[in-house]
């Protein structure tokens, strides 16, 4: 099916790869963009190719970096976002998944894909808003920490009591950079339920952060009773670390043009 733009004049070109959108209830909304350790990313990529989610979106943008990637096949690709989506069946949810090459750091730009990603949930019915990332540190254990925010003291107690997250996240991180903490704040404004996860990690812009993004895979198998094979992404940390750490030297390589290296300690 031709992808059709939505809004083709505009500086963020959506593309729907639908002719009408899918009718989803109750759905969750998962947010796994690059950042610290691409623990979101990971997780949201492992799912999306686990429970073979269905394209619905893809976004490209002027406000993203000014770089296209090259690719296995030698050709040229521009960064995009896209979203997914699956049905669920019995007690399984719907679920809405968003990932991607980067996130837009530019804080405008941040806000405005933020109140976009908002517009979609709420067109796709969804319930409940779960952004995911990591926590950089200089060591990690063997099995890292799971911490846990939100947008309300119910929502929090919900995944304090379903799993072993911490809730304890005050003095653990500074602000929550970028669209994992953005999306969370304006969703406060639109009464909509929001949750962030974030497992420790390695503080370096090449570390893969396998061992964080699994616990959080463990959360959601508890809490949302998702049916994946964990011993599937330890086979496929090459395919992983070879994909990221590629996109992530490209992008490294450009902020350090940019002079963009270092302004920000922690994005999600």
């Amino acid at each position: 099916m031709t992808e059709k733009s939505i809004f083709p004049k505009s500086r963020w070109q959506i593309n729907c790869s639908e002719k009408k959108l899918p009718f989803l209830k109750n759905s969750v909304m998962l947010v796994g963009l690059p950042g610290i350790g691409n623990v979101g990313k990971i997780v949201v990529d492992f799912l999306i190719d686990e429970l073979k989610a269905k394209k619905l979106y893809h976004i490209n943008s002027y406000y993203f970096p000014h770089t296209v990637f090259v690719t296995e096949n030698n050709l040229v690709e521009l960064p995009s976002i896209e979203i997914y989506y699956k049905k669920g069946s019995g007690k399984i949810s719907d679920f809405i998944f968003v990932s991607g090459d980067v996130q837009p750091t530019g804080q405008e730009s941040c806000y405005e894909f933020c109140d976009m990603l908002l517009d979609i949930f709420h067109d796709l019915k969804g319930k409940e808003i779960l952004t995911l990332g990591g926590i950089g540190l200089q060591e990690v254990s063997e099995k890292p920490k799971v911490f846990c925010t939100g947008t309300t003291q119910a929502q929090v107690d919900v995944y304090k009591k379903a799993t072993a997250v911490n809730p304890h996240l005050y003095g653990v991180v500074g602000p929550i950079v970028g669209v994992s903490g953005v999306l969370l704040g304006l969703s406060i404004n639109r009464n909509i339920p929001a949750v962030c996860i974030l497992a420790e990690t390695i503080a370096h812009p090449y570390y893969v952060g396998i061992k964080g993004s699994k616990e959080i895979l463990l959360v959601l198998q508890k809490k949302f009773g998702l049916s994946v094979d964990l011993n599937k992404l330890d086979k496929e940390i090459k395919d992983f670390e070879k994909d990221i750490v590629h996109t992530a030297q490209q992008m490294m390589d450009e902020m350090h043009k940019q002079g963009a290296v270092g302004q920000q300690s922690y994005i999600g």
